[in-house]
């Protein structure tokens, strides 16, 4: 054996410097590399969180008013003449009878001396449609208040309703130094002052006349810069509006008439309310919308000088309708209450009558039969998947296409159910029971992956001791390792069915967009579901079915917070640790 020598090498040894001014601009640099990381998610987190507050925020200014809803107590007579006049006291008689004309009258009692048909229209069109069912379900049930004076609360109208909610106009009130003499009690009236009491009004249309000119110059630029010859009559008759507006602005002595573009003047005088329609300094002319109680003369502490901000043609409540409002306010007749019945009737193409009733019982009747088919096929599909399926190719063709089905848009489930449920079956359309069973479709793949991930979870040892101490596999499977797993399948079973909550696009395919007024009572009867509703709410005009549709939309997600809270619940309830 030969001895064997090592020469040492002969390079220079390379040495690390850590406390040399490299060494430390190197950790330095990695100090603000990391505080830089730090720095982008805690402003990802804040920002997100800044869009998440916004987001329900706005929700719920724009919800939260929907679940309080606004009356007017009135007394009304219940003639025997108009509910039963042969006094037979049938009950097919007085549900048929004419409820509306009894509201009216007692709308009619509550504001009284409205003369004018234009008056009584806007009058009566303060309460709702269906602001007659509760007298009628209180003669009904109680025969015996026929003859008599009854209170009943008959429901405003959606824009009645929001015109209490602060989706009106500000109304501005002045005092007056002069004394009021009206002309009439109704109609068209002149009222004169013994002052310059509206001096200050007639100034106020004047700055109104000169932005509404210098409004329109504007126009007329922009027009001139598009330099289209087809626009010289658009921007010769603009000029014409410009130059009338502003002699109307030099005139002095002339009165002014009030149009629907300027906010809306009105006198309160002698218990009535006059709307003007042109003023002078000591001089209106306009119309009674209240009649006066007496047609005296008004010292100053008797009249007022009242403005409606928001011109007439910008909102909803015309003028007659915030005066008789402001007028029943007054008086102590509108109420406000909790809106219950927005969770018990159904769809109304009236804005306040509509609800939530027939959509909360159409989504639960769908989310039972999704839950009856998809958790037992799930569950069962991934037992059989995860514990007794051969390992061969088609195993593995039936997992890769259970991931996949996951990942499908679930309008391809929706397409499938028309096809199948509907075409090939012939089961009802707009129905909970296709409804459940597509959903099912959707959800299945869902459950299954979190079903094989709960079982796969549960440590292989204790199925072995099943085994070792003589179980068969089923024992094993069904008595040891799937009660372990059931906080995980119950979790992916909650969260699966919130996700089927939140699905629109395949209910839309099989016709659940119907508009349904009734509740639906079986599974096989008509029905909508909660994002269903949102949808075809969101598409209506009105305002008040803005408000409608954030209710909604807070009640859903009211929903999906308790059953996810339900599936942490769950989690750490049955949860055990080994």
């Amino acid at each position: 054996m030969t001895d064997a020598t090592f020469d040492a090498p002969t390079g220079a040894v390379r040495k690390l410097d850590f406390s040399g001014a490299a060494a430390r601009a190197r950790i330095k640099r990695r100090y603000r590399a990391e505080t830089r990381f730090r720095s982008y998610g805690i402003f990802s987190l804040m920002l997100a969180t800044v869009f998440l507050v916004g987001l329900i925020s706005d929700i719920l200014m724009r919800g939260v008013p929907a679940f309080w809803q606004h009356s007017l107590v009135l007394q009304v007579p219940v003639s025997a003449a108009e509910i039963d006049p042969a006094g037979t006291r049938d009950v097919a008689t007085l549900r048929n009878a004419d409820y509306a004309a009894l509201i009216r009258t007692g709308l009619a009692a509550a504001v009284p001396g409205i003369e004018g048909r234009t008056a009584e229209k806007k009058l009566n069109g303060l309460v709702s449609s269906g602001a007659g069912d509760a007298l009628r379900d209180l003669v009904v049930t109680n025969p015996s208040v026929i003859g008599k004076t009854v209170d009943i609360r008959a429901l405003l109208t959606g824009d009645g309703d929001l015109y209490f909610k602060g989706v009106g106009t500000p109304i501005v009130e002045r005092t007056v130094v002069g004394k009021a003499t009206p002309s009439a009690v109704t109609g068209d009236i002149k009222i004169t002052s013994s002052a310059n009491d509206f001096a200050l009004d007639v100034r106020n249309v004047k700055a109104e006349l000169t932005k509404r000119a210098s409004a329109l110059t504007t126009e007329i630029d922009r027009l001139i810069v598009i330099s289209d010859k087809t626009l010289a009559p658009r921007i010769e008759s603009l000029r014409e509006e410009v130059a009338a507006l502003r002699a109307r602005v030099d005139e002095a002595k002339t009165a002014e008439i009030l149009d629907e573009k300027l906010p809306s003047t009105l006198v309160a005088i002698n218990g009535g309310l006059v709307k003007v329609t042109s003023l002078r300094d000591t001089e209106i002319e306009g119309t009674v919308l209240v009649p006066l109680k007496t047609g005296a003369e008004a010292g100053p502490s008797a009249w007022k000088v009242v403005t409606y901000a928001t011109p007439e043609g910008n909102r909803k409540a015309t003028d007659y309708e915030v005066a008789f409002l402001e007028k029943l306010k007054a008086e102590g007749r509108v109420e406000r209450n909790f809106n219950w019945q927005f969770f018990t009737s159904g769809d109304s193409r009236e804005a306040e009558l509509a609800g939530i009733g027939g959509s909360l019982v159409g989504t639960t009747m769908t989310l039972l039969i999704t839950l009856g088919l998809c958790l037992p096929i799930g569950v069962m599909a991934a037992i059989y998947l995860e514990e007794f399926a051969p390992r061969n190719w088609f195993t593995s063709l039936v997992e890769v296409n259970i991931n996949n089905l996951a990942a499908v848009p679930s309008i391809v489930f929706g397409l499938l159910g028309l096809a199948v449920f509907l075409n090939e079956f012939g089961l009802p359309r707009s129905a909970p029971l296709v409804g459940g069973l597509v959903l099912a479709l959707l959800v299945v793949p869902t459950i299954i992956i979190a079903s094989r991930a709960a079982i796969r979870s549960v440590p292989p040892s204790i199925k072995e001791a099943a085994l070792g101490v003589g179980a068969s596999k089923q024992q094993a499977v069904f008595h040891h390792v799937l009660p372990l797993a059931m906080p995980g399948i119950m979790t992916g079973t909650i969260i699966g069915m919130a996700h089927a909550l939140g699905e629109t696009a395949p209910l839309l395919m099989i016709g659940m967009v119907a508009f349904i007024v009734d509740v639906p009572k079986g599974f096989t009867e008509a029905a909508t579901v909660l994002p269903v509703q949102v949808y075809l709410w969101s598409d209506l005009p009105e305002a008040a079915f803005q408000s409608k549709t954030a209710a909604a939309i807070i009640v859903l997600l009211m929903f999906l917070f308790v059953m996810n809270g339900l599936a942490i619940w769950l989690r750490k309830k049955f949860e055990r640790r080994w």
